[in-house]
This record gives structure tokens, sequence and C-alpha cells, in this order.
């Protein structure tokens, strides 16, 4: 098979990576990949989503599947154009991809479909919504409902936080489009887990658990980011937690979208608050998590290609996939400043050496090839991934490789996976 794999991430060098290895992968391209994709596939200079040259690229390059990696060009309808031209697509269609698209409609969805989630309210007017903040108290979430590059949730720790999030969208237009409404939501108590699923409209596949950090700062600090590590699994998700999970979110979310005539085909991603009531919804996402991907992905015994493709093709009844007991562990190495301005063009250097250490792979994101050199192009920049006997080997390996990494501009926290460590 042709693949082209859509993304320049670090989840999309995971899946560039675990496709590599396929025996039915022919030939790997990836628009716009990174310096690390470049090592396992052909990098195409097109963004991930100018929609109409990459629809002209799978037609003129004879691509037999095209794997879409971000949320972007799902919500924009790339597989749909792909699929009205003949080429199969792994991903949502945009009606499907709406479950992240717009946080209202997912939360909307949970309440008609008895999802256990967050008590909400939708507003696009800046006194209404402050009335509900004020009538809810804090502490308290404020969402944008479209798509803000994961930077548009606000957890207000006071009603002056609250207020200030609700003007800062609302009023000043922080995020575009996408904050033109807010979800404001109670505050969930607990511990967050991500829980994906392939998924075939039908039929769903459960994957592994994992939980991501995405504080900036050790100890949960600082601003929210993409994600600044991941650990898989999350001892959090119990088999009895991972079942009460199938049964009460992801089997009704797969049944409403196909009872709303958006039957979903992907990943669907399940992010989670795991508290004294149970597991209660978050978000759903219509793609693999960055940095869960890369935690995932070393687990990951069996080929990604033909599960992708069963997927898609309605056929993940009968499908299984086979993982690695052991554990696994994702630290991103980031830009000093991210995930406000960051400066670009740094050189990374001795990472063959940090690629050494045993049971590590080293995922890039924003990274770029200049004149030889290797430099730091993005906010994430590496995926310092390692799996290990245990949870603690595999951070030692994780930490060991990064120690190694000659980059005085790149920062990363020292503590992805101390929830589980720390007790």
């Amino acid at each position: 098979m042709r693949i082209l794999v859509v993304g320049g991430g670090g989840r999309e060098h995971a899946l560039v990576w675990a496709l590599a290895a396929s025996p039915l992968a022919d030939k790997i391209f990836c628009a716009p990949g990174n310096a690390g994709i470049a090592e396992v596939g052909e990098c195409v200079p097109i963004a991930a989503e100018e929609l109409d040259r990459l629809v002209a690229f799978a037609e003129a390059q004879a691509i037999d599947f095209v794997v879409i990696g971000p949320e972007g060009p799902l919500v924009l309808g790339l597989v749909d154009r792909l699929e009205a031209v003949g080429i199969k697509a792994f991903g949502p269609s945009a009606k499907a991809a709406a479950l992240e698209g717009s946080k209202g409609f997912m939360k909307d969805l949970a309440a008609t479909y008895g999802i256990p989630s967050a008590a909400y309210g939708r507003f696009s007017d800046p006194a209404e919504a402050k009335a509900f903040v004020r009538a809810r108290g804090a502490p308290i979430v404020v969402k944008a409902d479209g798509l803000a590059a994961g930077k548009g949730v606000t957890v207000a720790r006071s009603l002056q936080e609250a207020e200030a999030a609700i003007d800062a969208a609302l009023v000043a237009g922080q995020f575009g489009r996408a904050g033109r409404e807010l979800v404001i939501e109670e505050f969930l108590e607990g511990e967050e887990a991500s829980v994906l699923a392939l998924v075939d409209g039908a039929h769903f596949l459960t994957l592994p658990s994992a939980q991501d950090h995405k504080a900036a700062y050790d100890g949960d600090r600082g601003p929210n980011t993409g994600g600044m590590g991941a650990y898989s699994p999350a001892p959090i998700v119990t088999p009895l937690v991972q079942k009460k999970i199938e049964e009460s979110i992801l089997a009704p979310a797969v049944a409403a979208m196909a009872k709303e005539g958006r039957p979903f085909k992907g990943i669907l991603y399940a992010g989670l608050m795991i508290g004294q009531e149970g597991p209660k919804l978050l978000e759903f996402n219509v793609r693999f998590g960055d940095p869960e991907c890369q935690a995932l992905i070393v687990r990951l015994k069996s080929d990604l290609l033909p599960a992708l493709v069963a997927a898609r093709d309605g056929e993940l009844k009968f499908f299984d996939l086979r993982w690695h007991a052991e554990p696994s562990l994702c630290v991103v190495m980031a830009a000093k400043g991210y995930p406000g301005a960051y400066v670009k063009g740094s050189e990374i250097r001795n990472l063959e050496a940090a690629r050494a250490v045993e049971g590590v792979a080293i995922f890039h994101a924003g990274t770029a090839r200049a004149e030889g050199k290797l430099i730091a192009v993005g906010g994430r920049v590496l995926g310092v991934t390692a799996r290990g006997s245990t949870l603690a080997q595999a951070q030692a390996r994780a930490y060991r490789a990064v120690d190694l990494i000659r980059w005085p501009e790149g920062f990363c926290r020292r503590d992805i996976g101390w929830r589980v460590l720390g007790r």
C-alpha cells in the first residue's frame, strides 16, 4: 500500500514509525512531516489544512490509504473529500468530527443520550455567561466551543478568573471564531485519564489507558499546554473502571452518533475524570492524543495498518490487537517560553546517544534540518519515550535519554508519572 499520513507532530511521527514497520506498507509520505519523520518516510511540503493540495497529491501519487493525525483537517472535512474521489481515509467525516469541533455539540449529545458528564451551559452573551458563573460559584471551567489548539480551556479557581476568561473569549475575541460561543461547566473532582478506542461506525476496540500531563510545569503548575508527557497504562483505570467507561460512555456515544446520522469512524478519544461517582466524560477528541499516541504506540505488538483499515472498512467486530505488558512513559521537550512565545532556530545535539538508551524511542514534533543541523522550529519539539519492566524503569530510561540531549534552549517537566510513582 502507498500511504499518506497528514500532520507534522510527535503523534504523526509515532504513526509513521509504526506504519513503516508494516509489511503491507510499500511507501509512506507525510504532509508536512518533520525532521524525524523524514528518516522513515518522505515528507511533502503541504500543510495539514491545505485540503485541495492534499487531495490532488493523493490522486497524483495513487495513494491507497490516508491517515489523518490532527483534528483541524478532520473538522474541515478532509476524509469526505478523499472518499469522494475514491481514496480510503482513516478518520471521521466532518459531521462526525463535530464531537471535537464543537464542545457544545458534544455536551448536548452526552445530555441527550445519558452519557455521564459535568453540568453545563452554552453562552454567546458575556452577561448571561457571567450570571451563570456567579450562580454556580467557583471553581468552574470555561471552554471555547471550537478548536483552539488545546488552549481554549480555563479552569477558573475564582469568579474573577472565570469572568476574565469570558471577556477574553466573547469580548476581546482571543480565540476568534472558536470562541464565539462558550461552554461553561461544573468543576469535577478526581483524577484524569484518557481512554482511546478504534471505531468503525458501529463497533469499537478499546486501547490501553493513558494519562496526560497538561500543565507546563512540575506539580501540575503553570499554564495549560497541548501535553507535556504521558504514560500508559493509567492504574486509575482498573478493569472495573474500564468496563464502566465502555458501557456508560463509549458504547452509548458510538450508538448515538450512528442514530444522529453521523456514524463515527476513526479514533475516539475520551478524556475522563475518574471520581467517587465513577468515570465522567470531560471531552471527546476525534484523533490520537499527542503525547498519548507516543506512549501507546511503543506498547503495540500488532501491525497498526490492518487495524486502521478495519476501522475504515467497518470490520472491527472480530478484530483484536496485542500489546506489550510493559508500561511506557513519554517526556515532552519543549522550547523555553512554551506555551507562550518561544524562540525558534536553536540547535539540538547528541540525539543519537539519547536514542541508544535501552527501551527508548524519540519522536520528533517541531524539528527541521538546516545546513545539516537539527533545529527546533516549534513549541513542543521532542517526545522522549521509553518502555520498561515497571513504570519507574520506563521513567528512568526516558529521563536518562533526556539528560543526554544537548539543547540549552529546551525544557521539560521532571515529574511525568508522578501521580503513580508518588503513591
